[in-house]
């Protein structure tokens, strides 16, 4: 069962968190890309059930949780991450980061090394002037004032023709509840992240997932960060596009079985 928790910061900003129950497994905690609030992982997170307790928050800006006004960064989204931690009394967890969610396990790793048991990376960019930027056109068709038109955007970075193209299907398209201003503030703090001096400071085991035809965050960056985090694995997935950790999980789960396993998580629970 997931239990929701208000987590009271510092700084005034009450982090919505929603935690499963212990049952004696390791914590995982699943962070989400640009936009999103916790429910990016809301089909997902049920896949690491059997080796998991799980554990989701809702980023500033997003979902249910309440944060000053004002620009933040990856590195105060990681902090929060560590508040969230503190408040579960969890001192070690796994981290799984897609997207803008993998900039924020980047910062968290780095920076909080006795907090990190384990990393996952998707379809995530170092930033900075070393990252690999999308193009041109997929910077307008991300701004196109049409929503109709933005949307099925989305929908075809995200997904391979095969998926299809009915965006309800998804929970990676964005919290539909959020601000323009807060949408701003995500995109700001995406686009400001550069954690190239960081990456080689990265103790925790390291697995470095992408698909092979993102737009959004080419896969030049994946291989990028797999060079620069001491002996992290990189698996490109052929064909997958910036969503391919969702449309096609079902390869992924042995990826992430055999990673996971041979960082001494204790295999998959029954019964």
């Amino acid at each position: 069962m997931t239990q929701h928790h208000v987590v009271a910061l510092a700084d005034g900003t009450r982090l919505g968190v929603d935690a499963d129950d212990p049952g004696g497994r390791p914590v995982l905690v699943l962070l989400q890309g640009q936009a999103g609030a916790g429910s990016w992982w809301a089909d997902l997170r049920r896949r690491f059930d059997d080796r998991f307790r799980t554990v989701t928050l809702d980023q500033r800006g997003t979902g249910s949780t309440l944060a000053p006004p004002g620009d933040f960064s990856t590195a105060l989204l990681a902090e929060d991450v560590v508040g969230a931690l503190d408040a579960l009394g969890v001192d070690r967890a796994h981290v799984y980061g897609t997207s803008m969610g993998g900039r924020v396990a980047q910062v968290l790793a780095a920076r909080h090394p006795d907090r990190v048991a384990s990393l996952v990376l998707a379809a995530t960019s170092p930033g900075g002037p070393q990252a690999v930027e999308r193009s041109t056109a997929v910077r307008r068709a991300l701004a196109d004032v049409d929503p109709v038109r933005r949307l099925g955007a989305l929908v075809g970075l995200f997904y391979t023709p095969a998926w299809g193209t009915d965006p309800s299907r998804s929970r990676l398209l964005g919290d539909p509840t959020m601000t323009v201003a807060d949408r701003q503030r995500h995109l700001r703090a995406s686009a400001r992240h550069d954690a190239w001096d960081l990456l080689p400071s990265v103790a925790a085991p390291t697995l470095v997932l992408h698909g092979s035809e993102d737009a959004m965050a080419p896969v030049r960056n994946a291989h990028l960060i797999a060079a620069r985090v001491p002996q992290a694995r990189l698996h490109v997935h052929e064909g997958g596009r910036h969503g391919f950790f969702d449309e096609f999980a079902d390869d992924l789960d042995p990826v992430l079985d055999a990673f996971w396993t041979a960082s001494g998580v204790p295999g998959r629970m029954t019964g």
